[in-house]
């Protein structure tokens, strides 16, 4: 099998771009000492990016936003209380699935 210079040096470059944006933060905040405000913001950060990445996918649909008929968002308010009354990561992935499962099945 042959590899083209071209392919090879995209996997090459495209590997250091996206690295140096994860590895570059770690290396350099390893070494400082982060006030207790910032480590207390920084410990939200990726519970804001999920939330985020969720809430674009419960209620935009074709680029508009859908509250009535949402079968996505009934299966995450199923979700949402299972993980507030069991606070168990396996329960709230079993009740999950299974509501988005069954909500897609009643409602197709």
């Amino acid at each position: 099998m042959e590899v083209s210079w071209n392919v090879l040096l995209i996997i090459i470059v495209g590997s250091v771009v996206t690295f140096i944006p994860r590895v570059m933060p770690i290396m350099v905040l390893s070494r400082m000492k982060l006030s207790e405000g910032v480590q207390k913001w920084l410990h939200f950060v990726p519970i804001a990016i999920l939330a985020a990445i969720v809430g674009q996918e419960l209620f935009i649909k074709n680029n508009e936003v859908n509250l009535l008929l949402n079968k996505e968002l009934l299966a995450a308010i199923v979700t949402i209380i299972f993980a507030i009354s069991t606070r168990s990561l396996l329960w709230t992935v079993i009740s999950g699935v299974t509501a988005f499962v069954l909500v897609r099945w009643l409602f197709s």
